[in-house]
């Protein structure tokens, strides 16, 4: 079952949203794995989160925002590592206007 079709059986099933986690990303640092985001956005109706996934800078959080449809973006091992501050990451992303928590 490729993720496509597993995220389509997940909201079939009741979840309310999608953590999307593209492992051959992950910890690359190469930025997100925009088609897949796409990809799974397009869909299913439930909002997709679109996990760290290769995050190694702070465009790469603006670039997932402006070039999918995905509600929320999370990373963990960047900040874990303290390669990217996260308040840089918030301070970039309101300067897109791109709202941050």
């Amino acid at each position: 079952m490729d993720a496509i079709d597993l995220a389509k059986a997940c909201e079939e099933l009741g979840a309310g949203e999608i953590l999307l986690n593209c492992i051959d990303k992950d910890g690359t640092n190469s930025g997100f794995d925009l088609e897949l985001i796409n990809q799974v956005r397009s869909a299913v109706s439930i909002p997709v989160i679109a996990s760290s996934s290769g995050a190694g800078k702070v465009e790469h959080f603006s670039e997932v925002f402006e070039k999918t449809g995905a509600e929320a973006a999370l990373a963990a091992g960047i900040f874990h590592r303290e390669e990217v501050p996260i308040s840089a990451v918030k301070a970039h992303l309101r300067e897109r206007g791109i709202e941050t928590r």
